[in-house]
């Protein structure tokens, strides 16, 4: 997220060795707990998943007690949709920083997305997915407000990818006469698929070629 979103700059914050005790209130400049737990939160979800993941690894990597955890999350799904929320931010900047990107054509916009999608998902060993990608394949499992926050991200992202779709044809870049709003959703079917294919077989291979194939479709017209 990598989305393969790259969360080295979300993890900056972690600190090297586990704190001990009650946290720290929150003030400026001071120790933020609440962010930090939503930091390991989201290292640990985009490897794992949800409903896999414990509490208690979260709290070990910043050495918080379990008791305080609960002083910041009413519940391990309150604390779920919280990293959840916190990643959608993360990532709809991350699609801002690409697709709003005027020195270069839309279609370029997204394989530079793409690339440093890849350029991610290589630099943690294809351990990392796309955190919203393994919520998604446990949502049978989730409650009806977890699945509703996940299909609200997608919709954010779909949003944000149709805008660079349209000014493509805009530029008679993207010739296909879809709609963007399905081109979009189809992209974005496609590129998770393509996401956990590439950390099955630990190659970015599904990732070219996924976007080789969408957008050489949407440059066909009809």
């Amino acid at each position: 997220m990598s989305n393969l979103v790259d969360e080295t700059q979300i993890m900056s914050g972690l600190p090297s060795k586990p704190r001990r005790g009650r946290p720290k209130k929150q003030s400026s400049g001071t120790f933020d707990t609440r962010e930090s737990l939503l930091r390991a939160g989201m290292q640990i979800l985009t490897e794992t998943g949800f409903i896999n993941s414990g509490i208690d690894p979260i709290l070990k990597s910043v050495g918080v007690p379990k008791g305080s955890f609960y002083h910041y999350f009413s519940s391990k799904e309150a604390f779920g949709i919280a990293v959840l929320e916190r990643y959608s931010r993360y990532f709809e900047n991350k699609l801002d920083k690409f697709l709003l990107d005027d020195a270069f054509t839309p279609l370029e916009r997204l394989r530079n997305f793409a690339q440093d999608a890849e350029n991610g998902i290589i630099r943690h060993d294809f351990k990392r997915g796309c955190l919203v990608g393994n919520l998604e394949q446990e949502s049978i499992l989730l409650s009806d407000i977890f699945r509703q926050r996940l299909q609200e991200t997608y919709l954010s992202w779909q949003n944000r990818v149709a805008d660079c779709l349209a000014e493509g044809q805009k530029q008679k870049e993207v010739t296909s006469e879809q709609t963007t709003e399905g081109m979009s959703q189809i992209f974005w079917i496609g590129w998770e698929g393509a996401v956990h294919r590439a950390r099955l077989v630990k190659s970015t291979q599904p990732l070219s070629a996924f976007l080789d194939f969408f957008i050489h479709t949407i440059q066909q017209g009809k």
